[in-house]
């Protein structure tokens, strides 16, 4: 910000260029005379599918009795937040995705919609409400059949049983095919033994499992006749009327957390507990009563990702709640940037408003169009949600299409809502610290996001093996010398004829500047071509180091995948973020209104362009990017950094945040009206004829 002070004094030559060079630029498009965005028509947009579910929600939780309070205990959080579960049924919020028969709407798009609003209110009660109805009342309905929703949907929709959903071990979370938990049958009893042999094996981290939890949906390894058929889910009663646990059932409560504290996560622990045949969630496989184990699905290994995947809304649901996170994030950052000034220009003037500083710019603007890529991008893998779960494209091939888009896409919503909170609380200085302007509770309480529903990191690998099995299948039944060719053509062939900023650099003098080469060879084709061509190299690459694989003993084998392992994670990255891109594309190129349409073609290259930029050793080693051209991608981003500064405040009002969703009170109008005081105070001062002169003025007379 200091450079400020030794800007040229030289008259602005343009609307978009400050007075004397300081920063000091127009807040509003309005102010620099450019065309708007119609912010009602971004609204809705961002809204998406399930714009008027999002509304009811807003509005529901402009109610106080839904908000976090900071400042309570524990104990007294996790009291809060359960009253508010009662109101959210009430509400009747929470039953969008159940059966019409018991009182739902059979609406899963909705549901998820309605969901991701919570996280406005407070997130431990968004939380807490997707364990009972996202995940144990899902379990129930997705895993079991009439006779279970007959018997437990109505309780767990009214919340008169209140369940925890009992699959992570403290010994195994993401890899739950090897969770230690058995579920033995005995025929004699037609009863199902439930227990943990060891330690390992205790359920952990189970909202609802401290305190709340009157029953659960405990996964174990099915065994019948001594034959162990993997993983199956039980419904289990943890809990007496009076809130103590059955015979057989223990457990612990997990205590104080980084965040979500309004959330009673506990262990659980079984000492040969017995619950009825009946009660396996029998719906992808059944035991008799004689103990014959049966199931439509005969792998083993499809039937236990076909149950796993009924289940994927929690990663849907997060990667939306992530999503607007960011966006509460960059409302209340930018609308404070706006109106907070520090540092006068160095030549008299006022003292500068945040955002016309240009590290400013560049520290929001970029996760401001990222949060804009994360949520149009959202709405697609929602509309395919929906269309999978009502039955409307529910094939194995939309299943494992949705599973691939889960594990690609709520990894980077997630990464980015945490570095997003930071870098906004950062940008808000000493205010955004305080809790009372929300930056730093979301960031503790989005902490975890990370890695429940799914390391982020084991997520995208098992993106990765899916694009290893497709790029595979283009080349079944072909030899080696084929494989090599394509290989060749990925690499030597786009290294030396080019592809895309390859050619740019040979016609700058057509453009007449390297400023508007740059500017006319980055948009959305060349863009798109950079970002695409990134995943199928780093796909072939990977695939090439990994095809001696099957000629290998499986030691070996293991050996060469984890050499890999972190070059396809990167290649899953680069596929998730390509498709952010493309839904963000799709998104602008739908839009009638001009002003809107540029303004949001900026954002898109903004975000296009920070992903290159971002990955610039990789385009400079692979030579997709001359270093010259490299050091103009930055340039430009810049650049689009200066041409979006005008709209910044249009584009976080286009999220549809009212006051109460927010609460603030930086980016409630009370910073500037500070301002306003202060700078009125000195006009009055200096028109007074009794302001005192400064050391400096006096000293040169």
């Amino acid at each position: 910000m200091a450079d400020a002070a030794v800007r040229s004094k030289k008259p602005a030559t343009n609307k978009r260029t400050p007075a004397g060079g300081a920063p000091t630029g127009p807040h509003t498009a309005a102010e620099a005379s450019e065309s708007r965005i119609d912010v009602a028509q971004v609204t809705d947009m961002l809204l998406g599918t399930w714009a008027d579910t999002r509304r009811e929600a807003r509005r529901m939780i402009k109610d106080p009795a839904f908000w976090r309070v900071d400042g309570l205990s524990m104990a007294e959080h996790r009291e809060r937040v359960l009253s508010q579960m009662h109101l959210l049924v009430e509400s009747k919020a929470v039953h969008r995705a159940f059966p019409k028969e018991y009182g739902g709407a059979e609406n899963n798009g909705a549901n998820i919609a309605g969901f991701a609003e919570l996280v406005a209110a407070d997130p431990s009660l968004q939380i807490k409400s997707g364990v009972q109805w996202g995940l144990f009342g899902s379990a129930v309905l997705q895993l079991g059949t009439k006779e279970h929703h007959d018997k437990w949907l109505p309780g767990i929709m009214s919340l008169e049983i209140p369940g925890a959903f009992a699959m992570t071990e403290t010994g195994h979370g993401s890899d739950v095919a090897s969770i230690g938990t058995t579920a033995t049958y005995d025929p004699a009893a037609e009863e199902f033994v439930i227990h943990t042999p060891f330690r390992g094996a205790w359920k952990d981290y189970l909202g609802n499992g401290a305190l709340h939890g009157v029953a659960a949906t405990v996964f174990a390894q099915l065994i019948t006749a001594g034959v162990n058929h993997g993983v199956h889910c039980f419904y289990v009663p943890l809990r007496d009327e009076n809130g103590d646990f059955l015979p057989g059932i223990g457990g612990e409560d997990d205590g104080l957390k980084g965040g979500l504290n309004g959330i009673d996560n506990g262990r659980l622990h079984f000492d040969q507990v017995r619950v009825p045949r009946t009660n396996l969630l029998n719906k992808y496989g059944d035991v008799a009563v004689d103990g014959t184990y049966t199931s439509h699905i005969s792998s083993s290994g499809r039937r236990f990702f076909t149950m796993l995947g009924t289940l994927v809304q929690g990663r849907v649901s997060l990667d939306g709640s992530a999503a607007w996170a960011s966006a509460i994030a960059m409302d209340i950052a930018i609308t404070y940037a706006n109106q907070r000034r520090q540092f006068d220009s160095g030549i008299g003037t006022d003292e500068v408003v945040l955002l016309d500083y240009g590290k400013h710019q560049r520290r929001l603007l970029p996760r401001l169009a990222t949060t804009y890529a994360s949520i149009f991008v959202h709405d697609e893998f929602l509309q395919k949600f929906d269309s999978v779960m009502s039955g409307a494209t529910d094939t194995d091939a939309d299943r494992q299409d949705l599973e691939t888009l889960a594990a690609a896409l709520k990894p980077l919503s997630t990464w980015h809502a945490l570095d997003t909170l930071q870098e906004a609380r950062e940008a808000c200085g000493g205010a955004g610290y305080l809790s009372e302007n929300r930056l730093v509770g979301l960031r503790a309480d989005l902490d975890v996001y990370a890695t429940f529903e799914g390391d982020n990191n084991v997520l995208l690998q098992l993106v990765g093996k899916r694009l290893l099995s497709d790029f595979g299948k283009q080349f079944k039944d072909k030899d080696a010398k084929a494989l090599a060719a394509y290989a060749v053509g990925q690499t030597a062939g786009k290294l030396f004829h080019g592809a895309g900023m390859r050619q740019l650099g040979q016609a700058v003098s057509d453009f007449g500047s390297t400023a508007r080469a740059i500017e006319r060879g980055l948009r959305a084709e060349q863009q798109h071509e950079l970002l695409a061509d990134r995943v199928h190299q780093m796909v072939t690459d990977v695939a090439t180091r990994l095809r001696p694989a099957s000629a290998l003993s499986p030691a070996a084998a293991a050996a060469l995948f984890n050499a890999n392992q972190s070059e396809l994670i990167e290649a899953a990255r680069a596929h998730a973020e390509l498709l952010q891109w493309e839904a963000f594309t799709d998104a602008v190129t739908a839009v009638d209104d001009e002003g809107t349409k540029q303004v949001l073609v900026w954002l898109r290259d903004l975000f296009g362009l920070g992903l290159i930029e971002k990955h610039l050793a990789w385009y400079l080693i692979h030579g997709r990017l001359s270093s010259q051209r490299a050091g103009a991608v930055s340039a430009y981003i810049d650049r689009l950094c200066l041409r979006l500064r005008p709209h910044a405040q249009d584009l976080v009002d286009a999220f549809g945040y009212e006051p109460e969703h927010l609460r603030a009170p930086i980016a409630s109008g009370a910073e500037q009206a500070r301002q306003d005081e202060a700078r009125a105070y000195y006009r009055e001062l200096a028109a007074s004829g009794e302001a005192p002169i400064s050391e400096k003025a006096a000293n040169k007379k």
